[in-house]
């Protein structure tokens, strides 16, 4: 057993820590344990590195049960109210290293209560930036690219963000040092299946998907055979349409023949978001999956091409997302201005 801790005093905080003891190995074991999926899955913790994050979580009232800090000055960076009740503990700055995913440590370990998106207190400014833009994330299976998403859903001022069961688990330490604290900024909704998804959508919600494809391709089928009868709208007959990508033909099959609807395509920079409005982002190898195209189509949605020069592979999910997103913002933005001019005209008559 590890030699037991001694207790200190925070002068001025009122709260107390420990000092672990040499030979102590808690924080290994416990960093250890929070790293692996099935661990946070089956007790509900995550781990969390670095005062901002932690800091953000804090502030949106995530539980933190277990703090390790190297420096009692960290602590004072901290919001004292939220501190209270959780396991503070001190230990070497050496040690807090070794364990470390940071390039630059900052000695600051959490271990928090897995938070919940609907008991979360998120920032003011969030609120009043949010706009009826829904994200959809289709088996993003890139931790950097789920981050970097996640970052710009949160930038772009999405009302919340949802994760199919193929993505990648939303803690795991590269989404979140990705994010930059956009867990605890914008609602995120994880482990979905496409079933479920519809109902956490606004009503009346279109849902698009972007692509990374040639506008100019050649017009996809608008149905495969054996899906006669779909609600789906017809791919417009004077604008060329691309042609599916070979994941989705795979996904197609795998609907055992009931067949998925092909989608009317346009560039992103035309006319699409109107509130309220759904984006799905596919992963980096499958693309999207057929649930998001029966979907789409379900709702009278649109395939949104971002248009690349020819010979340059497709862009990843991550540049992919930021280009639709920062664009959907503009047109919704542009049209609630529309709606105020609209509003401040004289009634004709």
């Amino acid at each position: 057993p590890a030699p037991p801790a001694v207790e200190r005093h925070l002068g001025g905080q009122g709260l107390w820590y420990k000092k672990a003891a040499a030979g102590d190995k808690r924080l290994g074991k416990l960093v250890t344990i929070a790293r692996s999926r099935k661990f946070r899955e089956q007790h509900g913790k995550v781990l969390l590195e670095g005062q901002r994050l932690i800091r953000d979580a804090l502030e949106a009232g995530a539980a933190l049960r277990t703090l390790f800090f190297s420096a009692v000055e960290q602590l004072k960076a901290l919001p004292e109210a939220k501190l209270k009740g959780a396991d503070l503990v001190k230990v070497k700055f050496e040690d807090l290293k070794s364990w470390s995913d940071l390039v630059a440590p900052q000695g600051l370990l959490g271990i928090f209560s897995k938070p919940d998106y609907g008991k979360m207190a998120y920032p003011a400014a969030q609120l009043t930036s949010s706009l009826p833009m829904v994200l959809i994330c289709d088996n993003i299976r890139d931790p950097g690219n789920l981050g970097t998403i996640l970052r710009s859903a949160a930038g772009a001022g999405c009302e919340k963000v949802l994760l199919t069961k193929g993505c990648v688990d939303l803690w795991e330490p590269k989404v979140l040092r990705a994010g930059m604290g956009a867990h605890f900024r914008v609602p995120i909704i994880a482990n979905l299946d496409w079933e479920a998804v519809p109902e956490k959508l606004p009503v009346g919600a279109r849902v698009c998907v972007a692509d990374n494809r040639d506008a100019g391709a050649r017009t996809e089928p608008e149905l495969v055979a054996g899906s006669a009868g779909s609600s789906a709208a017809a791919p417009s007959a004077s604008k060329p349409q691309p042609e599916a990508r070979p994941a989705e033909a795979e996904a197609r099959q795998g609907m055992g023949g009931a067949g998925v609807p092909g989608l009317p395509a346009q560039c992103y920079y035309e006319s699409w978001a109107r509130a309220p409005v759904a984006v799905v982002v596919g992963g980096e190898t499958q693309g999207v999956s057929a649930g998001a195209l029966l979907l789409a189509a379900s709702t009278g949605g649109k395939r949104l091409v971002i248009p690349v020069v020819p010979g340059v592979d497709s862009l990843n999910s991550a540049t992919a997302a930021a280009i639709v997103l920062f664009e959907g913002k503009r047109q919704l933005r542009g049209s609630h201005q529309q709606g105020d001019e609209r509003q401040k005209l004289p009634a004709v008559g």
